[in-house]
């Protein structure tokens, strides 16, 4: 009996030795890792140029034996023609490495004058060899690039009492326009995401709001809750006289009003002066006096 139990007890522990062996390889395993970084979205304005990230990490055990070789692609396929690097014809000229040399682990490029069509996924891919692993190709997480267009916060053409707000914007739900009103956010009168025409590479967000009082009014574009972009509008109604016409009576300012405070002038107390002057004066005679007259 005690046989029995001695030998069940070292089958369980034989594999839980296993077991933990495995966990320890597993470990290590780890801690010689190559891994390529990548943000999962970026945003920029259309026109504008932007960094794709891209960093290679290595383990303090690991060594390299030659240089990495980079190749970014659009995840739209592997093809030539998606080959940001080396450019293929369709991005010559226009990306870049942000890091020129070759043994650094900073694989980011930038990519210039952004366009519509360049919206999308990209992936970045590296062939490693190092003195452990040999020689093999690894990759990041795509990267989603989202571009928006300038903003236009402006009077409604047909209704001076409304202010609108629109922004081009890649189609994604995520984008969310807004309108404030002195850091309260009033009820829109429109809200709309624009039409889906197939053959755009974007879509059109805006916004219509009622200018009910006289203040700060500010449009913002977030992607999620991170801020794209904004602009303000200053709105005040000056007094003016009734014309009959009643955009005489609508006054903005597209930069922040520097209001001096009001000044009240008072005349200058030249009564009072005087007083304080006569005072002494008055003092000064009759003291001149009792002296004259104690010599008498």
């Amino acid at each position: 009996m005690l046989e029995i139990i001695f030998f069940s007890f070292s089958i369980v522990m034989e594999r839980r030795w296993k077991q933990w062996m495995l966990i320890i390889f597993m470990v290590s395993g780890t801690c010689s890792l190559v891994s390529v970084h990548q943000p999962p979205v970026i945003t920029t304005a259309l026109g504008h140029d932007v960094i794709m990230p891209c960093h290679l990490n290595i383990s303090h055990d690991e060594k390299m034996e030659s240089p990495p070789v980079l190749y970014w692609f659009r995840s739209a396929g592997d093809t030539d023609d998606n080959k940001l690097w080396e450019p293929s014809e369709k991005y010559q000229k226009r990306v870049d490495l942000l890091d020129k040399e070759t043994n650094t682990t900073n694989k980011s490029i930038l990519l210039k004058n952004v366009l519509w069509s360049d919206s999308g996924k990209y992936l970045c891919k590296l062939s490693v060899t190092t003195t452990r692993s040999k020689r093999f190709r690894i990759k990041g997480t795509e990267t989603l690039l989202m571009v928006y267009d300038t903003m236009i916060f402006n009077l409604t053409g047909h209704n001076s009492t409304l202010i609108s707000c629109e922004v081009n914007v890649t189609r994604d739900p995520r984008f969310v326009l807004s309108i404030s009103h002195d850091a309260y956010k009033p009820q829109t009168t429109e809200s709309a995401r624009g039409n889906v025409v197939p053959d755009l590479l974007y879509i059109t967000l805006s916004k219509t709001i009622f200018l009910r009082r006289k203040g700060k009014y500010e449009c913002q574009l977030h992607l999620n809750k991170v801020l794209m972009t904004k602009s303000i509008f200053y709105y005040h109604l000056p007094v003016i006289e009734d014309s009959g016409d009643p955009e005489r009576n609508i006054s903005v300012a597209n930069s922040t009003a520097v209001v001096e405070p009001d000044v009240v002038v008072f005349p200058e107390p030249w009564i009072l002066y005087t007083a304080v002057l006569l005072v002494p004066l008055a003092t000064l005679v009759g003291l001149l006096t009792a002296m004259l007259m104690c010599r008498n």
